[in-house]
């Protein structure tokens, strides 16, 4: 089937940010005086935005502890975001490819993030529309984002995909009346639990993923 608009996640979809990710929250825990994390661990917080990604971090929730962490990530990720944050292999050929159709990203990253690693990595121009996390939006898996998308591009729920890496990206599309593509070459989410949230379709290579956007 053919959409006129695809929505992009970000992170383990277009980008790979996690050693960037996970180097901020350990600067965080030296800041604070807490041991370090494997970077292996702080890779299975990633993608439910970045608040839940402290509160999972420091397992805990207490607001005064969350929020003195949330503000020294944030200084430190603005500072080394694009360290070693790439485009995965072949998402720059793909989304040159995809030039004439209509192209968004949604992603749960707060939007000073997303718009600083899209510039960086030169694909900003690909999109029509960025939307990344902010304190008064509803994230993934609430299908709020994507229906704002749909909203300001014009664009019917039938006619959209959405391409993510995580079951918060299905689940966002299902409740937006928007059909999904998982992908599974991002190595933030184990392939069992993507698939366990039923896409409408799974690929799992760059390679895959523009043979399946190529097809009627």
């Amino acid at each position: 089937m053919w959409h006129s608009l695809l929505i992009f996640d970000l992170d383990g979809t277009l980008i790979d940010s996690r050693y960037d990710i996970a180097a901020s929250v350990n600067r965080t825990f030296r800041d604070m005086n807490l041991p370090e994390k494997p970077p292996e661990t702080i890779y299975r917080y990633v993608g439910n935005g970045v608040r839940q990604l402290i509160v999972d971090a420091i397992e805990s929730d207490a607001p005064g502890l969350v929020n003195q962490a949330l503000g020294l990530f944030e200084r430190h990720y603005l500072a080394h975001l694009l360290d070693r944050t790439v485009l995965y292999p072949g998402v720059a050929a793909l989304l040159a490819r995809l030039a004439h159709r209509k192209k968004s990203v949604v992603t749960n990253k707060p939007l000073i993030y997303t718009q600083k690693i899209l510039d960086g990595l030169g694909i900003t121009k690909h999109f029509d529309l960025i939307l990344g996390g902010t304190p008064t939006c509803r994230l993934k898996p609430d299908p709020e984002m994507v229906l704002t998308t749909l909203h300001a591009l014009n664009v019917a729920p039938q006619d959209a995909l959405l391409i993510g890496d995580s079951p918060n990206d299905i689940l966002a599309a299902r409740s937006a009346g928007v059909q999904s593509c998982a992908v599974g070459y991002g190595g933030l989410t184990p392939w069992e639990e993507i698939r366990s949230a039923s896409p409408d379709r799974f690929v799992e290579t760059v390679a895959d993923l523009q043979a399946f956007l190529a097809s009627p």
